[in-house]
């Protein structure tokens, strides 16, 4: 059977206008696989609050910080978790070791439940962001008041030296 041009174009016409059917199930699902593992993978990176107030002291160290209390120690306050609780004028103005407000705030934050007995050991960790700045004597008294609220574990918050390539 032989068909003129005009029945072959119009053969040509109706094989194009067939609807496309598009399974958007595997596009899904390959979509939810990739969400779940950015997910899994993010929580891996662990990052210290930053702040413009502090310039971290450089180091060598290779160690990952540890998910802790922090004390950020700049050139005018002390912050404990992101709260202000000392002046750091007022600080050195007193001739005591311990500074009363800071202690409050960490016997207040030790009295925590621990929910997760593997989080019991890090309970009494806590890590020190001091301005590379500020001076010894008041890095001194943050740590003796840490020392007296029953922090064992102490540690500096420094900012990783880039190598030389």
């Amino acid at each position: 059977m032989k068909l003129t041009p005009l029945q072959k174009r119009a053969a040509h016409k109706a094989r194009n206008t067939q609807q496309l059917d598009l399974n958007l199930t595997a596009l899904v699902d390959v979509f939810t696989i990739l969400i779940f593992f950015l997910l899994s993978n993010s929580t891996e990176v662990e990052v210290l609050p930053a702040s413009k107030a502090v310039t971290l002291p450089e180091s060598t160290a290779e160690q990952a910080p540890k998910p802790t209390l922090v004390v950020l120690v700049s050139g005018s306050d002390i912050v404990v978790e992101g709260r202000r609780v000392a002046n750091v004028a007022d600080v050195m103005a007193n001739a005591e070791d311990v500074i009363a407000p800071l202690k409050a705030e960490l016997d207040v934050l030790s009295q925590r439940q621990v929910v997760r007995q593997e989080n019991a050991a890090t309970g009494r960790t806590i890590t020190i962001m001091g301005d590379k700045d500020i001076p010894y004597q008041l890095l001194r008294k943050v740590m003796v008041t840490c020392a007296r609220a029953n922090f064992a574990d102490v540690s500096f918050a420094v900012r990783q030296k880039a190598e030389a390539a």
